[in-house]
Order: structure tokens, then C-alpha cells, then sequence
């Protein structure tokens, strides 16, 4: 069975104009079908800043008001999207910026919780695999960018890691898929100051012995949920890495970064 590419890059990555152009040039050599879900990086708060629009995080979570989400929508769907195709389009594929919102890929609704109200936060809810199959079979490359919609009209920022799982997972039930987190680091560190504590392989089970040892934590804790979530909704692995090495490993089956299965 062919499998799917499905990537995930994160927005230190955005942020880092060479890095970004680096990690494309390789997205583009990826032999695979392939789709990137990518994230928004830190323009989205600076333009809120410059435009005297405070953002407002609760726990680090970004409470997404009438005029943050014209905001986010501009910069995650707009700018960074169209130049991230426009870089993809130059190394020669044939890439499609998207969101959740155009052909009903992801339809989500507003987060619901019982003390905060975080505006115009998307959950999802669906995801139409069909047409990003349709796509990838035209020989299209979607890129997909954190902005979803919830059939009233309206639209919702979701985060990019919890999209990326929901995307992966859908894809799964028809398609092999091979999921990547692609980020700034080589990989889960035992130590974070240390670089070469990669821990090459872990379990669901073993995740959780990890947090309780509080090895995983902070911005750690809602992306090892997604994983768990993909890895118990038929995803057979999930693999957090460097940017620079997602090439090597799907091209050549190169051995980096941290590789997540169920058991």
C-alpha cells in the first residue's frame, strides 16, 4: 500500500527564514505523497502588537477574539502559507495552500469550556480525507494551513499539532501513513540542556512513566497527547524530529529523531 507523508512543522522553524528554506528544499525531495500542516510562528503576535491588539494567552493558550482572528487568518493563511507554496513552487512541486475551511476539510466548533471563553478557538470535529486524497492523486501537494471553519460562517483558529493528529488519523483508515512532528530539537531529550539525550524509541505506556517523571512537560504534555491520540486512532507511528533530517528518513530510511508507537 502507498503511504502518505504527513508533516507537521512547527513555528520556530517559520520563524528562521533559512531554516525554513532549508526544511522546504528537502519537503520538496520527499519521494512520497506528501502534505505539510504548518504553523503560525510568532508574526501573528507581532502584527497583533503593532496594531495595539494585546494578545490574551490563558496557560499559554491563546484566547482568539473577533479582531485576533481576522489577525491569524491573514498571517497563517495568507502570508506565511502563499510563501511557503510560492518556496515549494520554486524547487518544483506543485503545492496548494489550503485551509481548514476550503472544501470542507476540517469542520471543528467553538471550544467549549466551563470558565473560559476562548473566543474563536476551533476543536474539529471532521476531516474530509477524500479530497486531500483527490489532491495528492492530481499530484498536489496540500499545504494546510491552522484555520478551520464551523458551517455558520464562522472561522476558528485550531492548533496545527492537534490538526496535523486529526489529519493523520482520518488518512489511516485508508492509506498507510508515516506522521512527523518537525521542530527545532533532534528528537524527546531525557535532559533538555543536552542535545545528544535523544531517546530513540517510546510507548504509550512509556510516555506516561515520562510525564509522571516529569521528563515530559510543559510545551511537551499537548503534543505527546496528540501523539498518543494519532498512535490509539490507527496511526502505526509517529516520529518527532529535526527539520533538517525528515529528508534522510523517509528517502533513505536514516534513523533519527524519536519514533512513538502503541506498544
Amino acid at each position: 500500500m502507498e503511504t502518505i507523508i504527513v508533516i507537521k512543522i512547527g513555528g520556530n522553524i517559520i520563524d528562521d527564514k533559512n531554516a525554513l528554506a532549508e526544511f522546504l528544499s528537502d519537503f520538496a525531495a520527499i519521494k512520497a505523497p506528501k502534505m505539510l500542516i504548518h504553523g503560525g510562528g510568532k508574526l501573528a503576535t507581532q502584527l497583533s502588537k503593532e496594531l495595539n491588539i494585546e494578545p490574551q494567552l490563558i496557560d499559554g493558550r491563546r484566547i482568539t477574539d473577533e479582531k485576533t482572528i481576522d489577525i491569524v487568518t491573514m498571517v497563517y493563511a495568507g502570508l506565511i502559507n502563499k510563501k511557503i507554496v510560492a518556496q515549494l513552487q520554486a524547487n518544483d512541486t506543485n503545492a496548494i495552500g489550503l485551509t481548514g475551511a476550503d472544501a470542507n476539510i476540517i469542520e471543528a466548533h467553538k471550544r467549549i469550556h466551563p470558565s473560559i471563553d476562548f473566543g474563536f478557538v476551533g476543536d474539529i470535529d471532521s476531516v474530509n480525507a477524500d479530497f486531500l486524497l483527490e489532491l495528492i492523486s492530481k499530484n498536489k501537494t496540500p499545504i494546510i494551513a491552522p484555520i478551520t471553519h464551523d458551517k455558520k460562517g464562522n472561522l476558528l483558529n485550531t492548533n496545527a499539532d492537534t490538526m496535523a493528529a486529526a489529519i493523520a488519523v482520518e488518512l489511516s483508515k485508508v492509506k498507510k501513513v508515516s506522521f512527523f512532528y518537525c521542530f527545532e530539537k533532534d528528537g524527546l531529550l531525557k535532559d533538555v540542556n543536552n542535545n545528544e539525550s535523544i531517546i530513540s524509541k517510546l510507548t504509550i505506556a512509556e510516555i506516561e512513566q515520562l510525564k509522571e517523571k516529569q521528563i515530559i512537560n510543559a510545551g511537551m504534555l499537548p503534543k505527546t497527547a496528540n501523539i498518543i491520540h494519532a498512535l490509539e486512532n490507527g496511526v502505526e507511528k509517529v516520529i518527532l524530529c529535526h527539520a533538517k533530517n525528515v529528508r534522510s528518513i523517509v528517502n533513505e530510511n536514516a534513523k533519527f529523531g524519536t519514533t512513538f508507537t502503541k506498544n
